[in-house]
């Protein structure tokens, strides 16, 4: 039996893959371990898989062929990292050795082996892990709307966690999540979406043998910090409401994070070293030669940033597309100038005829 295992990242975010992949690989060595990276390194660097841990490197030009170009140019940073796990799903269980896979998101750290998962996908195509398992009391009204209402408005799991069988349920997910990722991986709420995680909201209706584990050891994040309570057992073994900490999500690390994770996690001193910890962590196993906030993507050709708005308007319209089908470059006839000839008056630019 061969596990696979992937992660997302852009470059900007290598430090925490790091940490996953070294957290991870002293757990499971034999596991395959795959970067999936929707970027280009900046000038002087050069990612070395094997160096880093990864046993192998996918890119999202790889994944969406051809017509990567405008496909990126219409995804902002989280869009696209969210987008390509789906395709680089159903990628990597064409390999032939991969008979179960899991993705972990980069700002995961693993504590404790994942044999247990491993085993449940002898039985189970899919599992997935909620946000919560454990409802909020009444009386807990900032935690309902940190946790319960943020579940329902972006997804009732969180999918920093999947893992999948090889077999024929488990690649019909998978090229089922692929194709909705390909085309509909938006930050939009106005249509209901939140990038991969609504669409998951749906498996359970839709395939057959799904678990929804709900271990509190699995996937501990700051959403979900109030119904957990960190400790330790005498041999110095990390517990979480009794159970071995698995696996802790450090999502949205910054100081936004922090006062949530501060909120919930109240006088736990546990969590708040934790914290301390992985910061440690990320810190040396810093890239420097890549800078703050680098995404390649990001940016037209000539360094100017793309705003959200022209992404979103080369999305909605096929005429732009077809127009200008190489959105990022700004030389002679390009999107780029026609955004600018749009936009002195500060309207919304129009579609070339016919769009």
């Amino acid at each position: 039996m061969t596990v696979y295992a992937f992660s997302s990242f852009t470059f900007s975010q290598l430090g925490r893959a790091r940490v996953l992949a070294r957290t991870l690989k002293a757990l499971h060595p034999d596991w395959k371990l795959w970067a999936v990276i929707t970027d280009r390194p900046p000038e002087g660097f050069v990612f070395d898989p094997p160096a880093e841990q990864f046993d192998g490197l996918l890119t999202a030009e790889e994944l969406i062929g051809e017509e990567a170009g405008q496909w990126l140019f219409g995804h902002d940073i989280v869009e696209a990292c969210a987008a390509v796990k789906g395709p680089a799903m159903a990628r990597l269980m064409d390999f032939p050795d991969c008979e179960k896979l899991f993705f972990f998101d980069p700002d995961i750290a693993l504590f404790n082996t994942m044999d247990e998962v491993v085993g449940l996908l002898d039985q189970h195509a899919v599992v997935l892990t909620p946000h919560q398992v454990d409802p909020e009391p009444r009386a807990a009204r900032i935690a309902i709307r940190d946790n319960e209402i943020a579940s329902l408005a972006h997804g009732v799991f969180d999918l920093g966690f999947i893992a999948v069988a090889n077999d024929a349920e488990g690649r019909r997910f998978a090229h089922w999540w692929r194709d909705r990722l390909l085309d509909w991986c938006h930050d939009n709420h106005a249509d209901g979406l939140f990038v991969n995680q609504k669409w998951c909201n749906l498996v359970p209706c839709l395939f057959d043998r799904v678990k929804v584990l709900r271990d509190p050891g699995y996937n501990v994040a700051s959403r979900n910090l109030s119904q957990r309570r960190m400790s330790f057992d005498p041999a110095g073994q990390a517990l979480v409401n009794g159970h071995p900490l698995r696996f802790f999500h450090f999502t949205g690390q910054g100081p936004a994070a922090e006062v949530k994770t501060q909120g919930h996690a109240g006088a736990s001193i546990e969590i708040h070293e934790l914290w301390w910890w992985y910061g440690r962590q990320i810190a040396e196993a810093a890239a420097p030669e890549i800078p703050a906030g680098w995404w390649h993507y990001g940016h037209f050709d000539n360094g100017v940033p793309i705003p959200r708005e022209a992404r979103h308007l080369y999305r909605r319209r096929a005429s732009l597309r077809m127009a200008f089908p190489r959105p990022f470059a700004t030389a002679g006839e390009s999107y780029f100038l026609w955004l600018q000839s749009q936009a002195g008056d500060g309207a919304q630019p129009a579609a070339p005829a016919g769009g």
